[in-house]
């Protein structure tokens, strides 16, 4: 048997390509699984339980302070109706950007771009909404310093926003790669979660959004 022949025997044909995504500079041929995936979930859960502290500290100061304020200290903020515009942004970016890793999963290049960057679009219109808001805030007279609900109020959103603002990098990180077709199993590992921190924002907002206007 020739020495070529014996070569490819033994070697086998050559693992197929995708061409649809391209190299991601860090393959691993295991589709994204394995030690590096497990650090990359690891780092978000330690990530998103810190902020889960963060924020579960501050919601009790809230607590505490809205039970020892009298009549005089404690006014409830008028919430702008924008702040409901920003809620169903957040709610359908987060559906839409589930719709995109779905179409990732089933091989769906073109759908998956497309509703990445419509998840994209959307977080940047809920930045914008936030903005608006605080704008609208200041024209009624309401600052930070106005009284302790209105301090609350400009804080949990501000935060919030700095984390969305993280989020929305990343995502925009994510549809730089998708056009630049390098969207290899490391960075679907990437995908998966900055994904999943899109979606505890989006739980998060939710549960202040109850906390504003039950409590504030």
């Amino acid at each position: 048997m020739p020495a070529s022949l014996s070569h490819d025997v033994v070697q086998g044909p050559p693992p197929p390509i995708d061409p649809g995504w391209g190299g991601d500079g860090g393959g691993n041929g295991n589709d994204g699984r394995g030690s590096d995936r497990r650090a990359s979930f690891t780092g978000l859960f330690v990530g998103l339980a810190a902020c889960s502290v963060m924020f579960a500290a501050l919601v009790s100061a809230f607590v505490v302070r809205r039970n020892m304020s009298d009549a005089n200290d404690w006014v409830s903020v008028h919430k702008p109706t924008a702040m409901i515009f920003n809620t169903v942004v957040l709610v359908l970016s987060s559906l839409v950007l589930d719709f995109s890793r779905r179409a990732l999963k089933s091989g769906h290049r073109t759908q998956f771009e497309v509703f990445w960057t419509a998840a994209t679009a959307l977080g940047l219109v809920f930045l914008g909404g936030q903005v608006y808001v605080w704008y609208l805030l200041k024209q009624a007279g309401i600052f930070v310093a106005s009284n302790p609900a209105s301090s609350f109020l400009y804080l949990f959103t501000a935060i919030h926003a700095l984390h969305v603002v993280g989020g929305v990098s990343a995502l925009i990180w994510v549809d730089v790669q998708a056009l630049r077709m390098r969207l290899g199993p490391a960075k679907r590992t990437a995908i998966d979660v900055w994904a999943i921190f899109w979606h505890f924002l989006d739980g998060l907002w939710l549960c202040l959004m109850v906390l504003f206007y039950v409590w504030g």
